[in-house]
Parts: C-alpha cells; sequence; structure tokens
C-alpha cells in the first residue's frame, strides 16, 4: 500500500507555505483582523447547489451538525457585532465535490470590508492576486459583455430556448435539462472559460444569480452586485456587495428551499442566528471567498487540486 505518501511534491508544499504567509501578510499591512469560527454549526446552507457533510449527533451534542461549507454566516455574526474588517483562512467543507478542481476538504480564504462596495473589493482582490501570484495587470468585464464577446447572445435577454439550443449545437448535453441559469452555467464554464485568459474579473451577474448579494436595479437590466475571478480560465473567488435586508434575505431562502423541493433534495432550515444578526444591522460591507488550494495551483501550474495538498480525499 503506497498511498501513505503525500501527494504533493515538497516543492509544492513549501510554495503553499510561502502562499500562506503571504496571505497573512497581505492583510495585516492593511489592519484586516484574522478571525476563527467554528467548523461545526447547527444550520447548514439553504442553497440548491451546495451539499454540507453532516456530522450526526453523538454523546455531547444530540442534534446533527453539519460541516461549514463556508464560515459566511458566522462572520457576518461577527461584522453585526462591530469586529470591523476580518479575514479568516482555513477548512471548509462539500459533499459531492471531488475532482480535478475540487476536493471535499479545502481550504477558503473569506473576508469582508465594511465600508467597501463591490467594486472597490474587485480592486482589492486583483492586489492580492497579483502579490500572490507575481503578476502584473487584470481586467474587468461584465456578464453582459464576457457572452457577446465570446457567444454573440444577450445572456440577460435570451430566451431559456435559444439558450438552450445554443448548448446543444455547440456542447455534447445528451439529455440534459435545465433552468435558464442553469444553461448560462453550463455554457459559461464549457464555452467561455476556457478561453479567459490573465487575471480577469467577471462582474454585474443577472438578478436570478445574486445568491447573497443586493441587486442594482437602476439599469436596463436588473444585475446582482456580484463578481467572480479567474485566473488562466480557473475560478478563484466568488464576491458580493453583501445583502443586509433580514427580509429579503429571509424571502432568498425561502427560494433557496422551494428550489430544494423541486429537485427532490432536503430543505434546509435557515439559520436564525444569522437572521437575528442582519436585524441587529450588518454594516454595509463586501466580502468574498477565495479557494485558497486553487490560488496554489495557479502559482505552482498544478494541473489538479491533488498536486497541491499533502492529502487529498483518496489519501486522508
Amino acid at each position: 500500500m503506497d498511498d501513505w505518501r503525500p501527494a504533493a511534491s515538497p516543492a509544492a508544499l513549501a510554495r503553499r507555505a510561502e502562499l500562506l504567509a503571504a496571505v497573512r501578510g497581505f492583510f495585516a499591512r492593511r489592519g484586516v483582523l484574522e478571525v476563527e469560527t467554528p467548523l461545526l454549526a447547527s444550520h447548514g446552507v439553504t442553497d440548491p447547489a451546495i451539499e454540507p457533510l453532516v456530522v450526526q449527533g453523538g454523546a455531547i451534542v444530540a442534534a446533527p451538525r453539519y460541516l461549514q461549507t463556508s464560515p459566511e454566516y458566522a462572520m457576518k455574526r461577527l461584522l453585526a457585532a462591530g469586529s470591523g474588517s476580518i479575514y479568516q483562512l482555513g477548512r471548509a467543507f462539500r459533499d459531492g465535490e471531488a475532482g480535478r478542481r475540487h476536493n471535499p476538504e479545502f481550504t477558503l480564504l473569506e473576508w469582508y470590508r465594511p465600508g467597501f462596495d463591490h467594486h472597490a473589493l474587485m480592486a482589492e482582490v486583483a492586489e492580492l492576486l497579483e502579490h500572490c501570484l507575481g503578476r502584473t495587470g487584470w481586467r474587468k468585464v461584465s456578464y453582459g459583455d464576457l457572452f457577446r464577446d465570446h457567444l454573440d447572445l444577450d445572456p440577460h435577454r435570451a430566451s431559456t430556448e435559444a439558450l438552450a439550443g445554443l448548448a446543444r449545437a455547440e456542447l455534447d448535453t445528451g439529455g440534459l435539462e435545465l433552468d435558464r441559469d442553469g444553461w448560462l452555467d453550463l455554457l459559461l464554464s464549457h464555452r467561455i472559460e476556457p478561453a479567459l485568459e490573465g487575471i480577469v474579473c467577471v462582474h454585474a451577474y443577472p438578478a436570478s444569480q445574486a445568491a447573497l448579494a443586493r441587486v442594482d436595479a437602476s439599469g436596463p437590466v436588473a444585475v446582482a452586485e456580484r463578481f467572480e475571478f479567474y485566473v488562466d480560465g480557473l475560478e478563484l473567488a466568488n464576491g458580493y456587495h453583501e445583502l443586509a435586508d433580514p427580509e429579503e434575505q429571509a424571502r432568498r431562502f425561502a427560494a433557496d428551499n422551494a428550489s430544494r423541493r423541486r429537485r427532490g433534495l432536503a430543505e434546509r432550515a435557515p439559520d436564525p442566528r444569522l437572521l437575528a444578526a442582519l436585524e441587529a444591522g450588518l454594516p454595509p460591507c463586501s466580502g468574498v471567498a477565495l479557494g485558497f488550494d486553487r490560488l496554489v495551483m495557479a502559482a505552482t501550474g498544478a494541473a489538479s487540486v491533488d498536486e497541491v495538498l499533502a492529502f487529498p480525499w483518496g489519501r486522508a
């Protein structure tokens, strides 16, 4: 049995350690406080695209607990309590996510900046990436322009049938049946992302993909104040101008659970402590989650996440 050995090379592990130090130094110079929140939470996320790993109750805690898929809810409770700018660099867990770019247990860098809108945070993410990767230059492009440039299609106005037709014409979709956002995601991941070069920030997503972001309805079409960063086509970060309205957040939780029912998934009770924190008052802020393992992949040229982990899922 030879799989006792680490999957990552000594050089990759050394580069990983350098990047951990670089990230902490970056935030220390900016006065952003490092925090730690629980890995085990009493509530899981409602997002139908994310499934948590569940730890069954035992002698001390009778009820099941969820291994965190992101520290977001706990960090927002800290923000509402007056923490100021904070970041966390630690483990997160997601069930059913294993492959060349995914490991069910992974390292996530997440930070929040009170007083920043999403454009200010985009600039800071770009500074971090340039700092860590030793690269200069990045570009920002709207979601709409990205689809128009690569597929000659307006993603905000195209019908579900038009999106499905394009996907079926250009990709092997088999008998796949998706909703409108599902077809958009498929076209983005399979037709557009592989063509992205350099450090690219995509912003102004469809309002239907807002998740926990605010929605800007001031323009011709409503868009989510959300962004994602890519490095040479590798998705690294997802950020929001954070939603602070507890009533709207409750509505989105309900919509998530309705979607889960339609997909035959178990519903997840909304986190009442997060809603209470929003009621108490989340300061205007923006936040972002960045996959640290993928950052190491980008820094080392690794083709698989296994190459930058000491012991990936199959060897744990």
